[in-house]
C-alpha cells in the first residue's frame, strides 16, 4: 500500500529545505549547494536554477533594513564610525548569511510548484 504524500507548501520548503515534493528529503547537499536529487523519493533536482534571486531579494530586504537603521542611529546619536562598524558588519552578515538558505529554497520550491522551465523556441 502506497502511502498519500502531501506536498509542502513552498514556505514549508524555504524554512525547512526539504523537498519541495514529498517535504522529507534534504534538499540542500552543502550550505547553499543543491543535492543532485531527493534521497527519500527521487526528484531530480536538475530542474532547479534559482540564479541571482535569492541575492537580489537579499540586497532589498538587508538593504533596505540596513540603510534605515544606519541613517536613524546616524541621525540620532551621530555615533563615530567604529561605532557604525560594531554595529553594521555583524548585522549585514547575520541578515545576508541567514536569509540565502531560505530563499533559495524557495525559489526553488515556486520553480517547482509552477514548473517553471528554460523559454524554449518552437521549431
Amino acid at each position: 500500500m502506497t502511502e498519500a504524500r502531501e506536498t509542502p507548501s513552498s514556505l514549508e520548503v524555504g524554512l525547512r529545505g526539504c523537498c519541495p515534493r514529498c517535504g522529507e528529503g534534504k534538499l540542500f547537499a552543502g550550505f547553499i549547494d543543491l543535492a543532485p536529487k531527493c534521497e527519500s523519493c527521487g526528484l531530480d533536482y536538475g530542474f532547479a536554477d534559482s540564479g541571482d534571486g535569492p541575492a537580489v531579494f537579499i540586497m532589498m530586504i538587508a538593504g533596505f533594513l540596513i540603510v534605515g537603521l544606519v541613517l536613524w542611529v546616524e541621525f540620532t546619536w551621530s555615533p563615530p564610525y567604529w561605532v557604525h562598524i560594531v554595529l553594521w558588519l555583524p548585522l549585514t552578515l547575520i541578515l545576508t548569511l541567514g536569509l540565502i538558505r531560505p530563499l533559495k529554497a524557495w525559489l526553488v520550491a515556486q520553480q517547482y510548484r509552477h514548473k517553471a522551465a528554460e523559454g524554449r523556441l518552437e521549431g
